[in-house]
């Protein structure tokens, strides 16, 4: 008599739910993956727009066909002072590594979508607090409710106000210079 197990074509990993991770958890495991890459080189936005500008001349195809040149002469890659392999090796990494940013930007976008959601639905509960509020505050019985609706009515109130943009004040000329005398003796 053979007793015969049934095989999933899924692994077990995938039929249970991994632990939901709070924000706090996500941080930290950010900052660990960061401090795990070498070359996390933040830059400022000046320095961005310079490569970015740069990098404008410089198409794949261009940079491409570049690389094949070091790869038909040695006489190239020792004047450039880098090997083939190497020059390879980094056309990889970056390709690679741009795959990585994708998916961190699309990491983030569902991060941020995710996070309107839920101010949307705060805005949605505190609307319809607000409104619920200002019926049973009608209720004499209630009447505790109506400090706390008229501190809402003041910060709506503040918040649609316009802001005031003060005028650029335009600079002083500095005086007018005089006439210059001189105390030396005319030649």
């Amino acid at each position: 008599m053979s007793t015969t197990t049934p095989v999933s074509s899924t692994p077990a990993s995938s039929t249970t739910d991994p632990a939901k991770l709070s924000p706090e958890a996500v941080i930290g495991q950010v900052r660990t993956i960061r401090s795990q890459i070498e070359e996390v080189a933040p830059l400022s936005q000046q320095q961005r727009r310079q490569i970015k500008q740069r990098l404008r001349f410089q198409p794949a195809g261009v940079v491409e066909a570049a690389i094949n040149v070091i790869g038909v002469l040695d006489n190239v890659s020792q004047a450039i002072g880098q090997p083939l392999d190497d020059v390879r090796q980094l056309q990889d990494d970056t390709i690679r590594w741009e795959a990585v940013a994708d998916e961190v930007r699309a990491f983030l976008n569902g991060i941020e979508g995710a996070n309107l959601n839920r101010r949307q639905q705060l805005a949605l509960f505190a609307t319809q607090a607000y409104t619920i509020g200002s019926q049973l505050a009608k209720d004499p019985a209630k009447a505790v409710l109506v400090p706390h609706l008229e501190e809402i009515k003041r910060l709506k109130g503040i918040s649609r106000r316009k802001k005031t943009t003060q005028a650029p004040q335009t600079p002083t000329p500095p005086p007018a210079p005089g006439p210059v005398t001189s105390t030396a003796p005319k030649a």
